[in-house]
């Protein structure tokens, strides 16, 4: 039988960039998928050489290393027959593995909202964090898609930390990571003179296969317990936040010196007189930003300078390989793991006051009623005027405080008054458009001379947070615009709308609260504003934002725009802390490509290099969060190791099958009421409902239900805390409520 012809696609798309990059360039990998995709078959490498007209040496040499490489990074896959086949392509998936603490796990793709069941089984030669392709083989008893493992792509494991324990001779290593589900073997002479439950952290020598669990020897003994100011260092080695330096990278950052070169400020816009102040934090040292705003005859012109840091961190250097590496500074309760020398990320690159510094300029227009009527993007050179925090901001112009007041330059003050008032109007558009606000809560600890903590405080946001915030959206906004207007490939930070299955949850939980969504299957950040709006004034307010928060996706990086929902925008992106976020990096490249006079199609990143590097810095986002939560966990274990025995009034802040966990009042600390000591009886999970059902006594524990509980165990190396239900359930005051009124919002 005679072979089929293969199709071949008409023009090479990226033929530009290829060109750019090589001095005898191939097809590029966007059209050897495109060519696979139109043949619907597998094809070997001679029939795709033929195809492509490649005779050559050196042209077949480059191919066959183009379509390893995209082996390499799960493109393509290899039959038996050595035919090559598309990933992502029916039933073919990449992604992250995301492990889970029965051994189980399941394939987080690339670039879409797709999770792929793995078992135990498919699991044995996989670690957490590894990337891999699953073939999808069927559905779950939920519909959800069941997957078996193609090929591992990268091990994303190079050390563990976990307590070393010795059984009949054998020593091994149990991860405090409970993701990572397999031991780590440890031969006699990789043991490091490692005792019986002390806290350590192997290099894996060996990663696992289908007969055999990983091997590793241990570099570092971090000692039985986790001792005070160590707190950051455990969280970070469990979760495999790199915290030292590779080679060069301090000495290359420190050979640009402690101020920036005149000929480096040369071919910019001069903006030293203008006075852009940053307002931060007050225990901030990395200054990403600086704004300066000014009323027009049509509305506002808003300046947002960042960092250039594009300017000193360079493709090809060690400096951005570490800095793609780490993807994000990770801010711990005692420090910060940044992503960037600190010559760099306090010095050189942050915007410091009075001194000169590159950066580059987000110049807004903007009509009276906030919409952008147009901006622009350019490098400039600035001296900021001042350095504020919030709480400085907030007190000079919605306090009015004359103190605050007289020590500003006028200046900089006026520059204040005009930012609350573009902040008014920033606000009502945001409410226009029906971008979601909830009402959280986050945390500040507070440490005595010995490093103990001694309160742990909430965070009051002023007018000055929101409207800085406001002025980085529109920032980022205009990135995405930009990028989009020129074709330039990038990274832009995706908030899908909630999930079929989410979305049906969350309607069976408001029917049973008397409350509707609307918009159909696709309803909008305005449709969940409508329901937040019906629930402002009900007793079970918090219960209802909750659920509706659980219901929403996690934002992530992609190529592929696909709108901001909670946001309630078309296309976002993130430019503005490019000295703690890679994605805001590449970011400024891209709008540098543009600046410099190129076009966007030529920018010398791929699609499938923007879909690696985002999921890769989604990756780092979410280890970063499950860094800092694990230290201030633990943290909040010693504060209340003091505590035990003691009472106090909480909140449910979760519903689960074995029981509630409760934020303590106060503390703003979760623990958990075991099931097995509520009152003597069976009690149901309600799922859709968020609660517990007695099936005796009728009596429900339902989230955002106010209670009363005793502390009675404090585990601070597992970071678990144990709590005694004393009362339930108590009114807003702390007092218990008459009968009949346990039932929230029903």
């Amino acid at each position: 039988m005679a072979k089929r012809k293969a199709k071949t696609p008409h023009k090479d798309p990226y033929k530009e960039r290829e060109q750019a990059k090589y001095d005898n360039p191939i097809p590029s990998r966007e059209y050897l998928l495109e060519l696979l995709a139109a043949n619907r078959r597998p094809l070997g490498r001679r029939e795709i050489a033929a195809e492509l007209g490649l005779e050559s040496p050196e042209q077949l040499e480059a191919l066959r290393r183009r379509l390893r490489a995209m082996e390499r990074d799960g493109q393509l896959v290899r039959n038996r027959r050595r035919g090559y086949l598309l990933v992502d392509h029916r039933e073919l998936v990449r992604g992250r593995v995301i492990g889970k603490p029965d051994g189980a796990g399941f394939l987080l793709a690339d670039g879409k909202d797709q999770r792929v069941s793995l078992s135990p089984r498919q699991m044995r030669s996989l670690l957490h964090a590894d990337r891999a392709v699953v073939r999808v083989t069927g559905k779950d008893e939920h519909g959800n898609p069941v997957g078996e493992l193609v090929e591992i792509l990268e091990r994303g494991n190079k050390q563990i930390t976990g307590r070393f324990f010795e059984e009949h001779g054998v020593g091994f290593l149990v991860p405090e990571n409970k993701r990572i589900h397999h031991d780590v073997l440890l031969s006699a002479d990789g043991r490091g003179g490692a005792e019986n439950g002390d806290l350590a952290v192997a290099e894996v020598l060996a990663q696992p296969t289908e007969r055999r669990q990983p091997i590793g020897r241990i570099t570092r003994i971090l000692g039985q317990t986790i001792n005070v100011g160590e707190e950051d260092e455990v969280a970070a080695r469990i979760h495999s936040v790199p915290l030292e330096w590779p080679d060069g990278v301090e000495r290359e950052a420190a050979a640009f010196g402690a101020t920036v070169a005149e000929e480096d400020k040369q071919g910019r816009t001069d903006l030293r007189k203008v006075p852009l102040v940053t307002i931060d934090g007050a225990d901030a040292k990395d200054f990403d930003d600086a704004i300066f705003c000014e009323p027009t005859a049509k509305g506002w012109r808003l300046l947002v300078a960042i960092a250039d840091v594009s300017h000193y961190v360079r493709p090809g250097s060690v400096l951005d390989a570490e800095a793609r590496n780490r993807g994000n500074s990770v801010y711990f309760p005692r420090s910060v793991v940044p992503m960037l020398p600190e010559v760099l990320s306090n010095g050189l690159c942050s915007l410091n006051p009075q001194v000169d510094r590159l950066c580059v300029v987000c110049d807004v227009l903007l009509q009276g009623d906030g919409k952008i009527l147009r901006s622009r993007f350019y490098r400039a050179v600035m001296r900021s005027a001042a350095r504020l925090t919030y709480e400085q901001a907030a007190a000079a112009v919605v306090e009015q405080d004359e103190t605050v007041r007289a020590d500003l330059d006028p200046q900089v003050l006026k520059l204040l008054e005009n930012t609350h008032r573009l902040y008014q109007t920033l606000r009502q558009a945001r409410e226009r458009r029906g971008a979601i606000d909830f009402d959280t809560t986050e945390t500040v600890m507070r440490f005595d001379d010995e490093g103990r903590v001694v309160a742990v405080e909430p965070t009051v946001r002023n007018d000055f947070h929101r409207a800085i915030e406001e002025c980085m959206i529109t920032a980022n906004v205009c990135a995405a615009k930009f990028l989009r207007k020129h074709k330039v490939p990038s990274l832009y930070r995706v908030h899908e709308h909630p999930s079929e299955e989410r979305l049906e949850q969350l309607r069976g939980f408001l029917a049973q609260v008397g409350l509707e969504l609307g918009g159909g299957d696709q309803p909008t950040g305005l449709d969940y504003a409508k329901v937040m709006k019906a629930a402002k004034d009900r007793p079970d307010r918090h219960l209802i934002e909750t659920v509706l928060l659980r219901s929403m996706q996690a934002a992530e990086y992609r190529p592929d725009n696909a709108g901001h929902f909670g946001l309630a925008l078309e296309a976002y992106t993130h430019f503005t802390s490019p000295i703690r976020r890679y994605p805001d990096l590449a970011v400024h490249r891209g709008i540098g490509h543009i600046i410099d006079g190129h076009r966007g199609p030529s920018f010398p990143l791929s699609h499938n290099d923007l879909l690696t590097l985002g999921e890769h810095c989604s990756m780092t986002e979410r280890r970063a969060d499950e860094a800092t939560r694990d230290a201030e966990m633990t943290l909040k274990c010693e504060y209340l190791a003091d505590h035990l025995g003691e009472e106090f009034p909480g909140v449910i802040a979760a519903v689960t099958s074995f029981g509630l966990f409760v934020q303590l009042e106060g503390v703003y600390v979760d623990g958990l009421v075991h099931i097995t000591n509520l009152e003597s009886d069976f009690f149901h999970y309600d799922q859709v409902g968020h609660c517990l059902i007695g099936d005796r006594t009728g009596k429900e524990y339902r989230l955002s239900d106010r209670v009363l509980v005793r502390v009675a165990r404090v585990d601070k190396e597992d970071r678990k805390i144990d709590l005694e239900m004393l009362d339930h359930p108590l009114d807003k005051k702390g007092r218990k409520r008459r009968k009949g009124k346990n039932k929230g919002g029903k």
